[in-house]
């Protein structure tokens, strides 16, 4: 089964470590490791904590230049893609793609020049928010969860739109998320989120929003993280990932779900410690009597539908 994974925090690993290689290393995602659950395309995120650096937009660059740099050096195995067609060319030639995401709107400083730095750079989706406010609009949790995007925003979906950038709602408050159903005038994503029925944080989605992502047609990678997918020890992240994966289709259909793990982002455990552990995933999707064809939606073809609408 084919894979694609649309959210990793790799990079960011890359950057603090600047000795190790992208090929082989100890982290949750490298190259064997994705070669090993037949990866198609492996979204990697410019995570920035904005609240650890001076500068965002310069961390941003930094981390850009060094993903790229390893993607140079293994241009045999991997190619960076900025469309669904690249994707299909990449897979013809025998190589994985390379996908690159920004987590944390606050790395664009507020300017659209910094988007169109970014996207020139290769950048196809943006995280609007991560766990701080910033220029575009507010995080998940109580405090801010009313709270909608800014003026900035709302100009920047547009911009998005226009350019071929897939907006990403995870880590965004409840107001913003409707504002992006209101203002995006295609799919958007929600690339490392699960189901706000079955785990009760702000992380996750509530039904109400899987059934308008659904309906904007877009796609809810579902994650690996413990706090999103359980109580309790841990143990058992398989079985809830399952049963996750069966609430948002009862939602929002099967057209909904899609593969989002936030690898090298988050604690794992011996169930699910490297990308390769999603092999044990399929078989459990298939005694809970999932088909071949309903696998292939899960695990890359709903991905692969919107990156093919949304980026040129």
């Amino acid at each position: 089964m084919k894979l694609i994974d649309l959210h990793c925090d790799t990079a960011m690993k890359l950057l603090r470590d600047p000795e190790v290689s992208l090929a082989r290393n100890d982290f949750s995602i490298d190259l064997e490791k994705l070669d090993k659950v037949h990866s198609l395309a492996q979204v990697f995120a410019l995570y920035v904590d904005k609240e650890k650096y001076s500068s965002c937009l310069q961390t941003g660059r930094d981390m850009l230049a060094r993903l790229k740099g390893e993607l140079e050096k293994n241009a045999d195995q991997i190619a960076w893609a900025g469309n669904g067609a690249a994707i299909r060319a990449n897979e013809k030639s025998g190589k994985k793609t390379a996908l690159i995401a920004i987590e944390e709107g606050g790395v664009l400083e507020g300017t659209m020049e910094s988007l169109h730095e970014f996207f020139e750079g290769g950048v196809r989706f943006i995280t609007l928010t991560w766990n701080y406010p910033n220029e575009i609009g507010f995080p998940h949790g109580e405090e801010h969860g009313h709270k909608g995007l800014t003026p900035f925003g709302i100009e920047l979906l547009g911009e998005m739109d226009r350019l071929g950038v897939i907006a990403d709602v995870s880590h965004l408050s409840e107001g913003g998320f409707w504002d992006v159903v209101k203002h995006c005038k295609g799919a958007f994503m929600a690339t490392h989120s699960n189901c706000r029925a079955l785990k009760g944080h702000s992380r996750n989605l509530h039904d109400e929003q899987i059934k308008a992502l659904a309906d904007k047609g877009g796609v809810m990678g579902i994650s690996v993280v413990k706090n999103f997918l359980m109580e309790g020890d841990d143990d058992g992240r398989l079985d809830a990932m399952v049963a996750h994966i069966k609430h948002a289709h009862k939602i929002g259909g099967l057209d909904v779900l899609a593969m989002g793990t936030d690898f090298d982002g988050t604690a794992t455990n011996h169930e699910l410690q490297y990308i390769d552990d999603l092999n044990k995933l399929e078989p459990k999707l298939r005694e809970a009597g999932y088909t071949e064809d309903q696998l292939e939606k899960i695990y890359w073809r709903n991905a692969l539908r919107v990156i093919d609408e949304v980026l040129r």
